[in-house]
């Protein structure tokens, strides 16, 4: 083995690397992504319900 060969499989091992790392960020994402979309949702719903229960008071006037 010479030393282009060493080279050629560290630039190997770092494009794997990179595309690793490029797949777990996209993956992560999603995952938050998933994960806002279910939490803003949640708290539609919950204000639905809040207008759906709240009856307007008296007024003194």
């Amino acid at each position: 083995m010479d030393v282009n060969d060493l080279v050629q499989e560290r630039i190997a091992a770092a494009r794997r690397k990179i595309a690793n790392d490029k797949r777990r960020r996209a993956e992560l994402k999603a995952a938050r992504d998933r994960g806002l979309t279910a939490r803003h949702a949640q708290k539609l719903r919950r204000f639905a319900g809040q207008l759906d229960n709240h009856t307007p008071a008296a007024s003194a006037a």
